[in-house]
């Protein structure tokens, strides 16, 4: 559990400082000062990121907004101001961050860059305007604003609810507009407020990049609703159905984004500085929805402090795929070794009325294989 924390808690205080949460951590152990797009504070330079993750495994600090909202001198306007008149926000912001991180390791679990937190190297990823720091900004965006809305629903937060702007019928009268939709608009704009806010007002490319992706994952959630309805009427019966909008489940937002990431476009900036426009002059401009970046991302084959790639030594692979995660691409034709290794599984599991399934646990020998 602590390892767990403390990976996210590497993640998500490289994610958000220096571009949303500026001096609530410090990687100045790893970054240069002078390469940060800001001063910090001075109390905040001689900290380094094992006192800070000693002290983020001892008390959740992550996962406590009165922990964050402490800290609120080194915060900044609107960011500020949502940690004094709305904690409760932010905790919400946390919960979506450790969302948008779950994600990622799952839809790079098999790819040579596995969106690994546990690692110091992967602050070095995020000071590249790379595909993977693309889809790290969209997807953590996107968690965020699906967490603030999913509170909202569930009536955990004073300043939203449930959406009822949604009324009438609909065209054929067949069902009407009614439940408790997501309001989605507030988590929305909560996830902008917090996640855009230290980046507004900046033109640098990075800053474009940023907040082009960051918006991207916004609306991979908000505009993928779906209508669900229920029935009401006696025995089951249909005679009065009513619908409200939901949002797309987060795996579906994940896969999406995943889509994206494989079709990012490569950009750069204008001449004035204030625009991203398409390498290539056949190249189509991106819409919102694209994830964008400027540089080649590097292969992740072999361990590089420079670029962050931790390597695929080690990596665990399937002999029998010709494709991602199949050894011949994930050891980079370096070659695997086999190995046996001992599990516990569930076995002999049957169905006890009503209504648990109870299982033995069975020992098994399977053959794994790991890149060399």
């Amino acid at each position: 559990m602590a390892s767990a924390q403390l990976a996210f808690t590497v993640f998500f205080f490289y994610l958000l400082c220096p571009t949303s949460i500026i001096g609530l951590w410090c990687p100045l152990h790893l970054v240069s000062a002078s390469r940060l797009p800001f001063s910090p504070p001075t109390d905040c330079r001689a900290e380094t990121l094992n006192q800070i993750s000693h002290r983020a495994v001892g008390s959740p600090l992550v996962m406590d907004h009165r922990s964050i909202c402490r800290k609120t001198r080194r915060l900044i306007g609107k960011q500020a101001e949502i940690c004094r008149k709305e904690p409760e926000i932010v905790q919400e912001v946390i919960k979506g961050a450790k969302l948008g991180t779950g994600e990622c390791q799952f839809q790079f679990k098999e790819r040579r860059w596995n969106c690994s937190t546990a690692d110091k190297f992967f602050g070095r990823i995020l000071m590249q305007d790379i595909r993977e720091t693309a889809f790290v900004y969209a997807v953590t965006s996107a968690g965020v604003t699906f967490a603030v809305t999913q509170s909202c629903s569930m009536g955990e937060l004073l300043q939203c609810g449930c959406d009822y702007q949604m009324k009438g019928e609909s065209p054929d009268g067949s069902w009407e507009w009614g439940g408790c939709g997501d309001d989605i608009d507030f988590g929305y704009t909560k996830s902008r407020e917090f996640m855009d806010a230290q980046t507004r007002h900046r033109s640098d490319i990075r800053t474009l990049l940023t907040l082009h992706n960051n918006e991207a994952g916004r609306l991979a959630v908000k505009n993928f609703m779906r209508t669900e309805c229920k029935c009401h009427g006696l025995s089951g019966s249909c005679a009065v159905k009513t619908c409200w909008k939901k949002m797309p489940i987060f795996r579906e937002v994940g896969v999406r984004l995943k889509e994206r990431f494989n079709g990012a476009f490569q950009v750069m900036g204008s001449n004035n500085g204030k625009h991203l426009i398409p390498v290539g002059d056949t190249i189509k401009a991106p819409t919102a929805e694209d994830l964008v970046y400027t540089n080649e991302s590097p292969n992740f084959c072999k361990r590089n402090r420079k670029t962050g790639s931790q390597g695929t030594k080690g990596r665990a692979c399937n002999a029998t795929s010709m494709g991602i995660g199949g050894c011949d691409l994930l050891c980079c034709g370096r070659g695997y070794k086999e190995r046996q290794v001992v599990v516990e599984e569930n076995c002999k599991c049957r169905f006890h009325w009503c209504c648990v399934v109870k299982c033995s646990k069975c020992t098994a020998v399977k053959t794994v294989h790991e890149c060399l």
